[in-house]
């Protein structure tokens, strides 16, 4: 029985990854309450519209139905409003989380894939970043993730479930075939916000530090298609139903582009000219964030097929010229 719960599969990377389940043969139940999700990004998989947060929503979606593992996408994700509003992010991952796996454990499913973050290093003290650099979160976005992969591990530990973290860089693009793509409301990620100011929904972008120590003075980061970060869940979850041991693994590419970069290749692409303000840098933004990746192809065998730069931004490109008309 190879019946998967996806939650939050209504959102960015959720939709990609149960487009990607259902081409492997993988048969979706998709659990998102659509309040950051679109319902026509869930495609032909079954979807439940409920809350986490409601603990009878949860348990009932288990009775109901067999599940053999649970890929949990579901989260508050803007750094910036986790600032703001910490008891938010606090309460909604962390009680979320819990209920989630209260009802996996009633209902005996004990295979669980993660959507974790980069923002559990915290401020990199080693170039690339490994699995085994220090954890230490530096804002509320990322102490939740921080601190779900510790109940994770008491999980493990008292009651035998066993899980993957996947802890992502920065995810970007769209699905190549034109269907699924990326977008927030409030916009806080740097090419979606590079292709609203060049379709004009956005009157300039907005560069956050130019003062870096880097060669170009912007912030350089890690870009992964979210299709190939798509791909790394089916592979961690097949390893998981196959070999049932609980680990911790970076998903990224290994290479950086600072913000300059990414707005130049933009141009490129497309012809046009990004309009620009330049402002200080925000509070966090650290001037290098890459990802060793070499855990994730010994491990998982995964390999990267989309994620230069140019594919990235191809495929953003095409799908925010679609969804403007």
């Amino acid at each position: 029985m190879n019946r998967v719960l996806v939650a939050g599969g209504a959102g960015y990377i959720g939709s990609h990854t149960v487009k990607e389940l259902r081409k492997q043969g993988f048969e979706v139940v998709v659990f998102d309450n659509l309040s950051t999700g679109r319902r026509e990004f869930v495609g032909d998989a079954e979807l439940v519209v409920g809350d986490l947060e409601n603990k009878s929503d949860v348990m009932g979606l288990f009775r109901s139905r067999e599940i053999s593992a649970v890929l949990h996408f579901a989260s508050l994700i803007q750094v910036g409003e986790s600032y703001v509003h910490p008891h938010k992010y606090y309460t909604q991952n962390l009680s979320s989380s819990l209920n989630l796996l209260e009802a996996m454990l009633e209902a005996g499913v004990k295979r669980f894939i993660f959507s974790s973050s980069a923002a559990v290093y915290g401020i990199p003290r080693s170039i690339p970043i490994t699995e085994e650099h220090p954890l230490d979160p530096f804002n509320p976005y990322g102490q939740t993730k921080f601190f779900v992969e510790r109940i994770l591990q008491d999980y493990d530990r008292a009651y035998g479930l066993k899980f993957i973290s996947l802890r992502y860089f920065n995810a970007a693009g769209a699905d190549p075939e034109g269907r699924l793509g990326e977008c927030h409301d409030p916009e806080t990620h740097l090419i979606p916000n590079i292709l609203l100011a060049l379709l004009g929904k956005k009157e300039r972008l907005e560069i956050f530090g130019t003062d870096f120590p880097t060669p170009d003075g912007t912030a350089v980061r890690d870009y992964i298609h979210v299709t190939d970060l798509a791909g790394a869940h089916i592979l961690a979850l097949r390893k998981l139903l196959s070999e049932p041991r609980s680990d911790f693994i970076n998903l990224g590419a290994n290479k950086g582009y600072s913000v300059r970069d990414v707005v130049a290749k933009a141009e490129d692409i497309t012809g046009r000219k990004v309009p620009i303000r330049e402002l200080p840098r925000r509070k966090g933004d650290v001037p290098v964030l890459l990802a060793s990746k070499d855990k994730a192809e010994r491990l998982l065998g995964w390999r990267l097929s989309f994620s230069g730069l140019d594919s990235i931004l191809a495929t953003a490109w095409n799908w925010h010229r679609r969804s403007a008309r």
